[in-house]
């Protein structure tokens, strides 16, 4: 982000510099107020990316979760940055789980997606006039095996994200809406949370990904 790193809420800048250099991770616990999605027909478009923690198919309010950002060096030498999130939307059931893992690469941000990093999404990141964080989604490409392409949009969803700190509530607050340029809106949520900096300069192992991949 460069310079705009620093129009950040000063707590923005804290939860967002985790890094092998500062040595701290970031941990929150909060309450997702509504999880929500679209139509009927989106159902199984979320359900087969439930399958990879790509995408959350649960809906309901009031729903506890958690988002863990560890820094660690892959296995090819980048420094990334887990951003793992966890839904509690039925008590009794398996909680839903978002997996991504972020780097830095030629100049851009680049956010694997799933347990296995099968998606590589560009990243545009922003500072609105309040220091809260906007984050965009872009261009997506599909890694697997051989196989290696610009995933078709049609078939996908951009996402927009935008995290905030209430200095009054003194918490966090998130805002998530992934639409498709055909069908519409597919998913999105709101809550709040607050976070924890625990000293870390590698992610546990549940956190990592199964499978790392080179290509960006």
């Amino acid at each position: 982000m460069g310079a705009d790193f620093e129009r950040l809420h000063p707590m923005l800048q804290k939860r967002f510099g985790v890094g092998l250099d500062a040595g701290y991770a970031c941990v929150g616990s909060g309450t997702i107020t509504r999880i929500r999605r679209g139509p009927w027909w989106t159902v199984p478009f979320l359900q087969f990316g439930r399958l990879r923690n790509i995408l959350v198919a649960e809906v309901g309010e009031n729903v506890p979760f958690t988002v863990e950002n560890y820094p660690y060096r892959d296995p090819f030498g980048r420094e990334t940055v887990t951003f793992v999130r966890e839904y509690r939307a039925r008590p009794s059931g398996r909680p839903a789980r978002f997996d991504a893992t972020m780097i830095l690469h030629d100049g851009r941000i680049v956010d694997y997606l799933g347990t296995h990093q099968h998606l590589a999404v560009d990243l545009d990141l922003s500072v609105d006039p309040d220091g809260a964080l906007r984050l965009r989604s872009g261009v997506q490409r599909f890694h697997e095996g051989p196989a290696s392409f610009r995933f078709p949009m049609i078939a996908s969803g951009y996402a927009e994200l935008v995290e905030s700190y209430d200095d009054a509530a003194e918490c966090f607050r998130i805002r998530l809406e992934v639409r498709n340029r055909v069908c519409g809106f597919l998913f999105g949520y709101e809550g709040t949370f607050m976070c924890e900096f625990p000293p870390a300069t590698d992610a546990p192992t549940r956190l990592k990904p199964r499978r790392h991949e080179r290509r960006a």
